[in-house]
């Protein structure tokens, strides 16, 4: 019974790599046609057809290998075809312009377009967690470090201003109905008025 089985696994696995030979054979059928029919074109040929043939696909060699490196003198970047954008089109999206962010460790940011995408971006996200400040949109905009402080600085004092203080903002309400600060109304207590 043994011998049966392993016997019924190699007839099975015969039958399908022959399975997979046959799908091959059906996918390349066509391309196998093909060069067929082209070898036996060639063969039909005089022998100056041929030459004049090598001739023309050397010619077409030498071109591709001129178009594998795009002459590029002033650096532009490449467009979706591989070769340099117009200088005018380069100009116009202010590409020529460099910006430059110190809070992303002095990283170069070519137009104003990349520029303004980099704030909302991990590399300056970073770079304003590693200062302690939130990356909010009050820090748009701000490329130094010095100023994000200064203004981290700056906002973190008139937060503290606006913040309520109990001591002096706490409202108490006398047997009369007037309203007055927890100060007041401790003095009135301690004076006996209330």
């Amino acid at each position: 019974m043994g011998k049966s089985t392993r016997d019924a696994e190699k007839q099975r696995d015969v039958a399908q790599l022959e399975a997979q030979l046959y799908r091959l054979a059906e996918i390349l059928g066509e391309q196998r046609a093909a060069t067929k029919e082209n070898v036996t074109r060639k063969q039909a040929r005089a022998q100056g057809e041929v030459d004049e043939e090598e001739e023309v696909v050397s010619e077409d060699s030498d071109d591709d290998d001129d178009d594998d490196i795009p002459y590029n003198p002033k650096n532009l970047p490449l467009g979706w075809d591989g070769k340099p954008i117009p200088y005018w089109l380069y100009k116009l999206h202010g590409l020529n312009i460099s910006y430059n962010c110190e809070i992303c460790g002095n990283h170069v940011y070519k137009g104003p377009k990349a520029f303004q995408r980099h704030f909302a971006e991990w590399r300056h996200a970073h770079g304003m967690r590693c200062l302690g400040i939130p990356n909010t949109a009050h820090f748009a905009n701000v490329t130094k470090i010095e100023d994000a402080i200064s203004l981290w600085d700056k906002i973190k004092m008139s937060k503290a201003s606006e913040r309520w203080r109990p001591e002096q903002e706490e409202e108490y309400e006398d047997s009369h109905g007037n309203v007055v600060t927890k100060k007041i109304y401790e003095d009135l207590k301690r004076q006996g008025l209330l």
